[in-house]
């Protein structure tokens, strides 16, 4: 088996791929798709803006943002959001050490681009959600992630979609630009 980094290799433990579900060519493929949908569903709006998730989603988002710049008429801003201090699980994790928010323009009346790699519960969504309030009122809030994994525990359902890859509650995902893997994590 395959040993792969993951970006919270820190707080979860190595994860072991079993096998790779999307190639690199998969997953260009799916951003390309869902950068049309999104111009479609927002008629080339220019109010977008593209915030990508610390850390999984932030790959994500720069590669959605440079496929909807190339192929929409005007230029969408790209950010980046930290959710590691709204999240509802501080007891149960430690906190890491603080990424980067950067958010480039004021939100207020905009339509938000929230991308992520993988969902699964929604409660990184939901930290997201609280997180972005703190930024401006968007005029909408728009959910793209690469993998959406089901177990849902809170009502939150992406808008654009990779891949829908049902697992089980003992299988990990790993999302990364590179491919989608599905394995096991093993804990330290």
């Amino acid at each position: 088996m395959t040993e792969i980094e993951h970006p919270d290799v820190s707080r979860r433990g190595s994860f072991v791929a079993r096998s790779q579900l999307l190639s690199t060519d998969d997953v260009a493929r799916a951003l390309r798709r869902m950068a049309h949908e999104i111009l479609e569903r927002n008629n080339h709006d220019e109010r977008l803006v593209v915030i990508g998730l610390q850390t999984g989603g932030v790959a994500f988002a720069k590669q959605l943002t440079d496929e909807l710049n190339r192929i929409g008429t005007s230029s969408v801003p790209l950010g980046s959001l930290d959710v590691a201090f709204y999240r509802d699980d501080l007891s149960l994790n430690p906190i890491r050490d603080a990424s980067t928010t950067s958010i480039p323009v004021d939100l207020n009346g905009r339509t938000v681009i929230l991308v992520d790699d993988v969902l699964f519960t929604g409660r990184t969504i939901r930290a997201a959600l609280n997180a972005l309030a703190e930024w401006g009122r968007p005029t909408s809030i728009q959910l793209v992630v690469m993998v959406d994994r089901g177990h849902r525990e809170l009502p939150i359902r992406p808008d654009f979609v990779g891949k829908n890859l049902p697992t089980s509650h003992s299988e990990a995902i790993v999302a990364t630009l590179d491919g989608v893997w599905i394995g096991s994590e093993e804990r330290p």
